[in-house]
């Protein structure tokens, strides 16, 4: 990439950002020769009211000035005129490049003038400014290419989809390249739960006295000698306590051992995220938010504005020399030489790393969270703290247990204790999660081959397996970050997009698919598999990391998606002509018209509503009926959503009857207990886990 030669110490420089928020701290670092102007984001955009793309004349977008950026552009041609140097500063990633290049054409700058230069910083801080300010270059058009391909296939899908939508469902819907595959992802999940039959199974703990010891030892059941052994019923439990009864408990061997823990990377976009929703409960678009602010600057009082964060939209792991140097020094004058990581680093970052930034860390290091707390807000200062505690921590040496491995055998039966302890904290003197426990199960001193014991009591539990939980806006950026869907900069906005859609609903911290998101979701399956196809949206994904490189031509890959978009809709259209979701007739009259009231879709779901709207606005909750009587009561079992959204199955008769279930009941008695037997995809199961009667749903219809 080719570096222009510039003399930086010229007066009258123009330097452009994005965001109003970093003009003063960098004007501060700069000094009288610059002025410093912002953007406020993109200047130029496809338009709203058509597609936008010249699908004629190879696939040329047509951007417009975005409403609004009128008096910004204005403002910028009039400092521009002034300047005798431009540098386009906007954020380091295919966004920010792209949104300079839009700069250039908007300000009728030449791009390729040596009075127009790109510098780019990871961080506002003084040493970064100073330095991106010295090595100048020509604006990265294989990161541009990358940013329009992605912009014009996401149009190219919603514009040619979301009509599709409008017309069979309701209008306002979206379809999206990414927001879709996530919204398949977690319809998925919600089938694997709702078709998810439990299998039950038993614990045994044995609660062993040794000798001179008050505290009891509890042993785990293993099975039968080195054979492990589950124990799935009652009877089974029954016959395993017969056959101890009586038997001698023994110390047949006691294993002594060391484990280390590893310490964590410094965060990423992803990792970033997901941390946050777990330990402080953000969800990923506050996160971002908030992490936006520590990255453009906080007023540190005489200090001025300081960038507390690096660069917050990262695939990266890697850490400046500086950086690393900086906190080997805090870490030995805070905590000792043999705190230290021993020197291997962070494990090379596999995949696919979009741009070669750093990993989300402190500008510096010596801000801790208490020096900067007062000038914080307290979402500010929680955030920052998690990532200074990060950082910190992935510079630190390893914990190490001590662990112990004992077998307890009585005759052929095994039981195992294990146990660990502390012997040096390591990072975890800094940071820890859920995960760190310091100490567990804490042995006797001296437990050995000859230590004598008897028998307590025994403790026996019932248990039944769990199906896989529903989706977390943590879980969810994970596997979209795995399965290589989307990218930093896309997680929180997808999300964000499909919530504000009601497609997904959030209660407490679970993601669940609303009606809604169902009769979306099952469209695009039918209609569009290759757009909600996991594969197809990952490997689109390398495909615009290849522009990005310079293999690969980004009008190449529009042109050979767009043909197979466009037979698709059209297919879709011919076949949806038979198929009417939205408006259907009811027999129930609306007591204002006299019409027949019809089946609408809004926000959470089905509602009834008159169709001589807007004359008459009639609406009233509906109630679908699914042909199965009420367990408790024998009146009708409906449909019904909670408030935010989320089916569940409901008498009709409610407060009356309380009977409700998240399972689709079916009419059919459990031909075991006579219980409420649900459908679980082409199962039937009894709703009573300790029944467990699970037959074929075709072969409950041939009886």
């Amino acid at each position: 990439m080719a570096t222009k030669k510039t003399n930086t110490t010229k007066k009258n420089s123009l330097l452009i950002v994005e965001s109003p928020t970093k003009v003063k701290a960098i004007k501060k670092f700069l000094g009288s020769g610059y002025e410093v102007a912002a953007s406020n984001g993109h200047v130029r955009d496809l338009p709203r009211s058509t597609m936008g793309i010249d699908i004629e004349h190879d696939y040329e977008p047509k951007y417009i000035t975005i409403r609004g950026k009128g008096d910004v552009l204005a403002e910028l041609r009039r400092q521009v005129k002034k300047a005798d140097k431009v540098y386009l500063a906007t954020d380091p990633d295919r966004e920010g490049e792209a949104i300079s290049w839009h700069l250039c054409s908007a300000l009728k700058l030449d791009e390729a003038d040596a009075k127009v230069q790109r510098v780019t910083f990871n961080e506002i801080t003084k040493n970064a400014v100073k330095e991106a300010m010295k090595h100048p270059r020509d604006i990265d058009m294989n990161l541009v290419d990358a940013q329009q391909a992605r912009r014009v296939l996401d149009r190219m899908v919603g514009y040619e989809i979301s009509p599709l939508l409008w017309s069979k469902i309701k209008r306002g819907l979206s379809a999206g390249r990414v927001q879709s595959v996530a919204l398949r992802i977690i319809a998925d999940r919600e089938e694997e739960i709702d078709s998810f039959i439990p299998t039950e199974y038993w614990t045994l703990d044995a609660n062993l006295i040794a000798e001179g010891e008050k505290k009891p030892l509890v042993a785990h059941y293993y099975g039968v000698g080195n054979e492990k052994k589950e124990i799935s019923s009652k009877k089974e439990l029954d016959e395993i306590c017969k056959a101890i009864e009586g038997k001698k408990f023994v110390v047949s061997d006691v294993k002594k051992g060391e484990r280390t823990k590893k310490a964590p990377l410094p965060f990423t976009t992803s990792t970033l995220q997901q941390e946050a929703s777990k330990a402080l409960n953000f969800s990923t678009q506050k996160t971002m938010r908030v992490a936006q602010q520590l990255y453009e600057g906080i007023e540190l009082g005489k200090e001025g504005t300081v960038g507390l964060i690096t660069y917050l939209r990262t695939d990266s792991t890697r850490v400046s020399d500086e950086a690393v140097a900086a906190a080997t020094d805090y870490i030995v004058k805070n905590f000792g030489d043999k705190y230290l990581a021993d020197g291997t680093g962070p494990k090379k970052n596999e995949g696919k790393i979009q741009d070669a930034h750093e990993a989300i860390r402190p500008t510096y290091i010596d801000h801790t969270p208490v020096m900067v707390k007062d000038y914080l807000s307290r979402d500010q200062f929680r955030l920052y703290q998690l990532i200074w505690r990060r950082f910190m921590a992935s510079r630190m040496a390893a914990a190490k247990y001590e662990t112990t491995s004992v077998k307890i055998d009585a005759g052929e039966h095994r039981f195992t204790v294990a146990a660990s302890k502390t012997v040096f904290d390591g990072f975890l003197n800094v940071y820890t999660d859920d995960e760190d426990q310091i100490e567990k199960n804490v042995l006797m001193k001296n437990l050995d081959t000859s230590t004598k014991l008897t028998l307590g009591s025994f403790e026996s539990a019932q248990h039944f397996t769990q199906p896989a939980p529903h989706y977390t806006e943590a879980s969810l950026v994970h596997d979209l970050e795995a399965l290589g869907i989307g990218r930093p900069s896309t997680y929180a906005p997808t999300i964000s997009t499909i919530m504000a859609r009601h497609y997904i609903t959030k209660e407490n911290k679970s993601l669940f698919i609303t009606e809604l998101g169902q009769a979306v979701n099952k469209m695009m399956m039918e209609a569009f598999p290759q757009i909600v196809d996991v594969n197809f949206t990952s490997n689109m994904e390398a495909l615009l990391d290849g522009i990005a490189e310079g293999d690969v031509k980004w009008k190449t890959v529009i042109e050979n998606f767009y043909p197979d978009l466009d037979k698709a809709v059209k297919a879709a259209e011919k076949e949806l002509e038979k198929v009417q979701v939205q408006d259907e007739a009811t027999d129930e009259i609306c007591e204002l018209c006299g019409r027949n009231l019809v089946i609408k879709y809004g926000p959470h779901g089905k509602f009834l509503a008159c169709p001589g709207f807007p004359e008459c606005k009639n609406t009233k909750p509906y109630f679908e009926k699914i042909g199965v009587s009420c367990p408790k009561c024998g009146k009708d079992i409906v449909l019904k959503r909670t408030k935010k959204g989320r089916i569940f199955y409901g008498c009709i008769d409610n407060p009356a009857c309380d009977f409700m279930s998240w399972q689709r009941p079916v009419s059919k008695k459990c031909p075991k207990c006579g219980g409420v037997m649900y459908a679980k995809n082409n199962k039937l199961a009894c709703g009573n886990p300790e029944c467990g009667w699970v037959e074929d749903k075709e072969k409950a219809k041939e009886e």
